[in-house]
């Protein structure tokens, strides 16, 4: 376990050495990873950290506008809406790495462009161990790493948290006082509900991943979940009220686990389970059906693509 007062007095020395008198733009989601990285490049270079939080419009319910209160004692903060140029540049595309690829140059090219107007050199990123041993050994690209393209109008990307494991992270936001909101919260993949969708990508996928995904965090909060969602993997036959309906397929995915280099599913209480189906298929006449995920990490990865 990482020595998080030392970790935190290094972490920013580092930055500071690295940025110099220059200024930086850091990619801020409103996870634990990002919302760390960006408090170290705060207190490293202050106002000379332009804190950009994209909405691809693959965002976590009420993502945007927790941000907005979190982070508002950031002056330099831009809230970006690009969620037409992401379902823009995702139009076709069904291949899981061509989708984190797609959505890695689509954020590269959303923070350039602040780059530009505040004229910053650097780039600041929530990048962690598992993401870079992931992307290294093939086995899916990050947004934030295997999913960048080759050439960034940067001078340099700084990963102020790239050695460190999830709980480790957790352990210097405490060590931050960030709120419970943030240190505590279950991890949300970079490119976003893009990964919990199988297939193309839609608007309307989205908003039922976003909405299901609602549901089972608030269902399966007293189980304490590593990290607990749903995905849309398809389409089926169901039946609503005296009509047959081709709905969308929602699995919903609660896992244990240290780090996130391996995880158990869950066992859920079957009431629980039903509770869940009912909500989600009783507030979107467009699901069909709900089905409950239990493979293992491996042979599974925890998200779907």
């Amino acid at each position: 376990m990482v020595e998080t007062d030392e970790f935190i007095e290094d972490a920013i020395e580092e930055i500071r050495e690295t940025v110099g008198d220059a200024n930086a733009v850091i990619a801020l989601s409103g996870g634990v990873d990002s919302s760390v990285a960006a408090t170290l490049a705060y207190e490293a270079v202050g106002d000379r950290l332009t804190p950009v939080y994209v909405d691809t419009g693959l965002m976590r319910k009420g993502e945007t506008e927790g941000v907005r209160e979190t982070f508002s004692f950031m002056d330099s903060l831009r809230i970006v809406e690009a969620d037409d140029r992401f379902f823009d540049r995702l139009a076709g595309v069904t291949d899981p790495e061509a989708k984190r690829h797609v959505i890695g140059e689509g954020f590269i090219d959303e923070f350039e462009t602040v780059a530009h107007e505040v004229d910053a050199d650097y780039l600041v990123q929530g990048t962690i161990y598992p993401d870079r041993i992931e992307s290294e050994g093939n086995i899916k690209s990050h947004h934030n790493v295997g999913g960048l393209p080759d050439v960034v109008d940067f001078e340099g990307i700084v990963e102020p948290v790239r050695d460190l494991y999830k709980d480790e992270v957790r352990e210097v936001a405490r060590a931050l006082d960030l709120e419970a909101v943030i240190a505590e919260r279950m991890p949300f993949p970079g490119p976003g509900l893009a990964v919990r969708i199988i297939g193309e990508v839609t608007p309307e996928k989205a908003g039922v991943a976003r909405e299901a995904t609602h549901v089972v965090e608030e269902e399966l909060a007293e189980y304490d979940p590593w990290q607990a969602f749903a995905a849309v993997i398809g389409k089926g036959t169901g039946v609503k009220g005296d009509n047959r309906v081709h709905g969308w397929i929602v699995a919903v995915r609660s896992v244990e686990s240290r780090d996130g280099m391996t995880a158990r599913a869950q066992e859920i209480d079957w009431s629980t389970l039903q509770r869940i189906q009912s909500r989600i298929t009783g507030e979107n006449e467009d699901v069909a059906r709900v089905v409950y995920d239990v493979t293992h990490k491996p042979p599974a990865t925890i998200e779907y693509e």
